[in-house]
């Protein structure tokens, strides 16, 4: 409690004389220069602003007290305050009845306040419900009405008080509401507004119109009460239709982050929407201003104008889950609908996975299965046929590297099927993947639908080294100067980092010649892993450098087909904004764990390298898993068997 308040204690207990000294304290004592009315801030990582959340933000412009319509200063007053004009700052009467229900439950359980007193509350104090703010509403009052005249508090009450949905003051309610400035609006109009600041969530006539008519009865009837308007009238305002306007889109920097991070905080902190709105918050987020005008940048300039094709892009920081950037869809405006968060099925992304559980189950870079057409059985009697993408098959042996580089997959389905499906349902599981997973055949081939925020979550884990993380989007959140909340990262181990090693080893064939995302190569200035996907709706690419990891999604809000071409839009948005990315966020490359074999390798045999061998690759191996015979199939020619001189040759030699 400030000094000044405990001061003011002992003359106001001396009586008459006291009281004519608390009043003299407070004439001459001047009001607060600050006001406490802070629209909710929203900052990016680097302190700069992405939203206000307020309707109008914290420039609104101020309505004089002669342009808003006579009928709403009476709903309000006959609503709120009936005898505004005839007490000063407070009602007596209506406080000792709020003051004994509030010393019966210890708390402020009732108002009774003055709407002096809801301005000094909403100029001056927070808005916690205690008997020390409520004492100091009350004094603030006091001073206000010694300093101001009723007009000038009417007027700043009406400028300053919360109307619901981030709108504070009548001039931003009535644009909200009613799409039109407060000069215009109707009898009708006018007492649903002063309806709602006694409960804006609950009378809101956007999410709740039966509250805000019900709301609207009780104002009409009040001003009825009060001499301002007939019952005739009150009946035929009430009848009148109300043309309510829809929700307004945020006018908000990188809008599908910002509202991501908003529902996060309220979420996880339990804030409620309208407490948000309500203002005096900080919301620090993890977005890269950078970063995000970069993912911006590569959906615009890739996807075709004018059409309705969507894309969405995720970057994360793979040691700690912190977004970077986020775009949920091609324009917020038409279509603010967050495919980040939406799930479609992931294609040959998946198989980074599947290829971590088989690596994890005894298989090697060097295990080869034969890419041709297949029909495989199992569960006995069922059969399930398998078909490469374009019908391109190797008809011959396929290392895992090639197969990874190729996307094959009658090699992904075979994996699948000898280390058991559910085996790699268990590795999403703890690799973040929440989605519905089935272990069936097809769950190689990515049928089920995931969203790109789990698959970014989850290639996390092959560029931290095995850590599971959990995505998040706020930093920290203030209540004034108070630290409420501030995020800790969570890491969990669910791979070795061999393994997550040998995955991101695999990954870079993706980018290379021959690989199914070489073109988006072209965009990027160090070496990347990789992962593109297809599906007859869905094109994908998740990839990943040491210091970001990015998903990337492209397809139709419908599910039509895509093209082949369009399908690949998602490597040319993916590549520019990598490209971007590791300038930004510069880093070296990944460094192999102990435990871990470099050998080359004859693709062809799956056997050590000999020096005839025309082509080889490279490959890690867990020790103990390395190949041991040479390739035989590429050995030197042997030299003509020579048989030694007899006496009788060289007797034909000498003649």
């Amino acid at each position: 409690m400030p000094a000044w308040v405990k001061l003011l204690a002992v003359p106001l207990c001396a009586g008459f004389a006291g009281t004519t000294a608390l009043i003299a304290v407070l004439k001459c004592a001047p009001l607060p220069t600050e006001s406490l009315i802070n629209p909710t801030v929203v900052e990016a990582g680097d302190g700069s602003t992405l939203a206000e959340l307020s309707f109008q933000g914290a420039h609104q412009v101020h309505v004089p007290l002669g342009l808003i319509p006579r009928t709403l200063q009476e709903a309000t007053i006959a609503v709120e305050d009936e005898h505004f004009y005839e007490h000063h700052a407070v009602n007596p009467a209506a406080i000792a009845r709020a003051l004994w229900v509030d010393v019966r439950h210890g708390r402020v359980v009732q108002g009774g306040s003055t709407i002096t007193q809801q301005l000094a509350k909403n100029l001056f104090l927070s808005q916690d419900r205690t008997l020390t703010r409520k004492l100091l509403e009350v004094l603030y009052a006091i001073r206000l009405e010694l300093h101001e005249s009723k007009p000038a508090i009417l007027e700043q009450y009406l400028n300053y008080v919360y109307y619901g949905h981030g709108a504070w003051g009548v001039g931003a309610a009535s644009e909200l509401y009613f799409n039109k400035p407060v000069q215009q609006l109707t009898l009708a109009e006018a007492a649903m507004l002063a309806g709602l600041p006694r409960g804006p969530a609950v009378y809101s006539p956007i999410d709740h119109f039966g509250n805000a008519k019900a709301r609207q009865r009780v104002v009409l009837q009040r001003m009825v009460a009060c001499g301002f308007i007939t019952q005739a009238q009150a009946d035929e305002a009430f009848r009148q239709p109300l043309a309510i306007a829809g929700k307004r889109l945020p006018r908000w920097r990188a809008p599908y982050f910002t509202v991501t991070a908003v529902a996060e905080a309220e979420r996880r902190f339990a804030i409620p929407r309208e407490q948000l709105y309500q203002g005096n918050y900080q919301i620090t987020t993890s977005l890269d201003p950078v970063l995000q005008q970069a993912a911006e940048r590569a959906i615009h300039t890739t996807l075709p104008a004018g059409g309705s094709l969507q894309a969405a892009l995720v970057a994360l920081d793979p040691h700690t889950g912190a977004i970077r950037a986020l775009v949920g869809g091609r324009d917020f405006a038409t279509s603010p609908y967050n495919r980040v968060l939406a799930t479609r099925q992931p294609g040959s992304t998946f198989k980074a996975i599947l290829y971590a559980t088989a690596l994890g189950s005894g298989w090697t870079p060097a295990h080869q299965v034969d890419s041709e057409p297949t029909t495989f059985a199992y569960d006995r009697v069922k059969r399930y046929a398998v078909h490469d993408f374009g019908g391109f098959y190797a008809h011959r042996p396929l290392t895992l590297r090639e197969a990874v580089a190729r996307s094959d997959n009658v090699y992904a389905v075979t994996a699948n099927l000898e280390i058991g499906p559910q085996r790699v349902v268990d590795t999403a599981r703890r690799m973040g993947i929440t989605a519905a997973l089935q272990p069936y055949p097809s769950l190689a081939l990515g049928v089920f639908p995931v969203s790109p925020l789990e698959l970014a979550a989850a290639y996390a884990v092959f560029a931290n080294g095995g850590f599971q993380v959990q995505p998040y989007a706020v930093e920290e959140v203030r209540a004034g100067d108070r630290q409420v909340y501030q995020t800790q990262p969570r890491l969990q181990r669910v791979l070795s980092p061999q393994i997550a090693f040998q995955v991101t080893d695999l990954l870079t064939s993706v980018l290379q010649p021959h690989g199914t995302g070489y073109p988006a190569r072209a965009y990027l200035h160090a070496p990347a892993a990789a992962k593109t996907g297809t599906t007859d709706t869905d094109g994908w690419i998740v990839g990943y450098t040491p210091g970001i990891v990015c998903a990337v999604w492209v397809g139709y809000d419908d599910n039509r087909p895509l093209t082949t071409a369009e399908a690949h839009l998602a490597q040319t948005i993916w590549g520019k904004f990598m490209g971007t990315a590791q300038e930004r966020v510069p880093s070296g490359w990944f460094s192999p764990p102990d435990g871990l074999v470099k050998m080359a390798i004859d693709p062809l045999t799956g056997e050590i390298a000999g020096p005839n061998c025309p082509s080889r690759e490279v490959d890690y191996f867990q020790k103990g898993t390395e190949p041991r015979l040479t390739c035989q199939l590429h050995q030197p020619p042997k030299a003509a068997e020579t048989k030694p001189d007899t006496l009788w040759d060289r007797l034909r030699r000498w003649l």
